[in-house]
This record gives structure tokens, sequence and C-alpha cells, in this order.
């Protein structure tokens, strides 16, 4: 299997991305998980040399099909490499077949990061290219614009269900929307708000370009987008998954959904306690709980600061997984999908999602240098000190 961290191209073209992890001695234990990650996706014929080059160019395109490459194996799956596009055919337990598009919404090559007037402004330019993306592809799947060979017509892809897979990657700030964003493309809702103690999600149809034309949010509540199946979405299988798996140190903050019946909480119990609070649960362990009343359910957060030693995190922790009831060819509803997934799908009948989020399901994580700055910073803007 080819090297993906052997230089092939002068310095001046390595993404800065892919410079670092080359030249900082503390990432040396983390090339060998992505190189794993990567196997058999490097020995597809005449296609692994290609990879490679775009991998330390362009670096987040490929991350992201490196990260789904492993997903898959835990998913129990098997892939086609032979087959080149769409990026994965897929062979599942029971010889259940399906195809993925792997795609990021991502800043154009050379632009410097563009900076958001306001947080509103990053969410609606953030949601404009993630539906722009999958539309792009729709239309590959199609043969819009006069593609000689759109997917629709391969073998292999007819009759059988086409997954659009995408992660954010077009500002500092992507890995920090959750699943806010993705709900709006896809179901046309907003992020939840609290009014009293009952959580509300406000549909929101359409959203304006910086030229003022309407783009259709909520593009799985009708059969526009019927081609697609479904949509594979991550804001955390990105190179901090590497670096949590390798277990190298460094700081963690991570957040992750927390819900239970409140009938198994036992009287008294300090992380079930409604509203906001902190706890220092070791050295370089601090740990902040959110919990709202939920009719017959708590519901929350918790926020977790540590040292890596204390994070623990799989390879599928953070994925969701979203159904479209339109979809042409459905995605197979007795699939079995690892528990760490959540997943999501639409009620057309009541005109409502219905989300599926496992107790402890990651939101969002990054990784930090350790050191007095970060330390610091991370404690006050949680409310720590």
């Amino acid at each position: 299997m080819l090297d993906l961290f052997e230089p092939r191209l002068p310095d001046s073209k390595l993404h800065k991305s892919f410079r670092e992890i080359r030249t900082n001695p503390s990432y040396s234990k983390v090339m060998p998980v992505i190189q794993s990650w990567a196997a058999g996706l490097l020995g597809r014929n005449g296609e692994a040399r290609k990879f490679v080059k775009e991998f330390q160019s362009t670096f987040n395109s490929s991350m992201w099909e490196i990260y789904l490459n492993k997903a898959l194996t835990d998913f129990g799956c098997s892939v086609d490499y032979s087959k080149s596009s769409p990026d994965f055919f897929v062979t599942a337990p029971g010889d259940y077949q399906f195809n993925i598009e792997a795609v990021i919404s991502d800043q154009p090559a050379g632009d410097k990061e563009w900076q958001p007037s306001s947080y509103q402004d990053f969410k609606d330019r953030s949601a404009l290219k993630l539906v722009g993306k999958i539309r792009d592809k729709l239309e590959i799947f199609r043969g819009s614009n006069g593609k000689k060979h759109p997917y629709s017509s391969l073998g292999h892809v007819q009759g059988r269900p086409f997954v659009i897979a995408i992660a954010p990657f077009d500002s500092s700030q992507s890995l920090m929307q959750h699943n806010e964003l993705i709900n709006l493309v896809l179901f046309g809702i907003g992020a939840p708000v609290l009014k009293g103690t009952e959580l509300r999600q406000n549909r929101i149809r359409s959203l304006a370009t910086a030229s003022g034309a309407p783009v259709e949010m909520g593009i799985f509540t009708n059969d526009s987008f019927k081609e697609i199946s479904a949509v594979i979405f991550s804001t955390v299988g990105t190179f901090g998954k590497a670096v949590a798996e390798s277990r190298i140190e460094r700081l963690v903050r991570a957040t992750r959904y927390r819900v239970t019946e409140k009938e198994r909480v036992q009287l008294g119990s300090p992380l079930w306690q409604l509203g906001t609070h902190r706890f220092q649960v070791d050295k370089l362990n601090y740990l902040m709980t959110q919990r709202w009343d939920f009719g017959g359910d708590i519901i929350g957060s918790d926020v977790h600061i540590q040292h890596s030693s204390f994070h623990r995190e799989s390879h599928l922790d953070g994925l969701h997984v979203y159904f479209n009831p339109h979809a042409e060819v459905p995605f197979e509803p007795s699939f079995t999908w690892p528990g760490e997934v959540s997943r999501n799908s639409y009620d057309v009948t009541a005109d409502q999602p219905i989300q599926i989020h496992p107790d402890r399901a990651l939101v969002s994580r990054q990784v930090f240098e350790i050191g007095p700055f970060w330390i610091h910073h991370l404690l006050k803007s949680n409310g720590f000190v």
C-alpha cells in the first residue's frame, strides 16, 4: 500500500495541514492511524497515486474519504474498489448493496478564510454551501448539463440506494455547527429554542443568497431530491478524530448529548439535576452538565474539558444518517446501524422530523495543545474560572 505521508509533490504545493502533520513530531503516532483507515482505498488500479497527491495537496476532501472508508469497515461492510465512481460501492451483511458519493464544503484553493459579519451570517452561508454541494452531486447523478456518464447510467448504481456523505470544512467555525445546519438543509428546521420547559424548532423554508435569490431549505420534505436515498453527515470525522484515536497527549473539549427517562434517575443524582452545573472530576478533567425537563425525559448535554487520557471516542462517534422519505430507492430500514450513529427521518404525514440520538452521542470535539493558555481559555469560556 502506498504511503500517504511520503511527499510526492514540491513543498510549495503541499497543503498546510499535511505539512504540519509531517513536521510536528507529536503527530508521529497519528500518521499510522490515518494510514490504517485507508486500507483498500489505496489499492485502486490507476487511482491510488492520484488520490495520494490529492490528499497531500488539498487534504480535507481526501481526509473525509479516508474517514468514511474506515467507517464502512466498522459498519461491517465491504467496498468493491474496482468501481471508482461513485466513491464507494458498498456491500453490507446479507448482500445488501448501495453507493456512496463523498463531498465536502471547502474553501476555494488559495482564498483567505472568509470572515462572517455575524454568527447568523456564518450559519446562512454555510447552509447554502451544504445544499449547493448536495445539488452538485445530484446533477452528476442525473447527468445534468450534458455529463456523458452520469451515475444513474452505471449498472452498479441502478436500482440501488444512492447516498451522499457530506462534511463541512468551509471555515474554522465549521466544526462547531453540530447538526444544526444539516437539519436546516434537509428538514427545514432551525436550531432548538427553549421556551419555558419546551424545546421548539422554527420552520425555515428558504435562505437568500448574496444576490437575494431564494434557495430552498428542507429538501427532504418533498420529492425534489428524490434520487438521493440518504445523507451521511459528520463534523468530527476529521484529523481530530485520528488525534483522539492515537491517544497522544492533548487537551480535549467534547460535547455529548444526554437523554434519560425521568423514572430511571436516582433521587438526588448530581449528574441529572436540572440547570447548569460544573464539576472538577480530576486533575485536568472538568465536566459541565446542562439538563432540561422534557416531558417524560430529562435531556441536555455534557461538556468535557479533559486531558486526552480521560477521553474515549470511537470511530463512529458523531456520525449522523438522514433518510429521504421521498426517495425513489429508499434505504433499507432493517440495516443495522451501530449504536453511536444518530438516525434521522421525516414523518411526511405528521410533517415533522423524527430524530433518534443515542445517549452520549458525540456532538462536537476539538483538540488543543496542552499549555496554560488553552487550559485557562477553555476553563474561562465554559464558566469554570
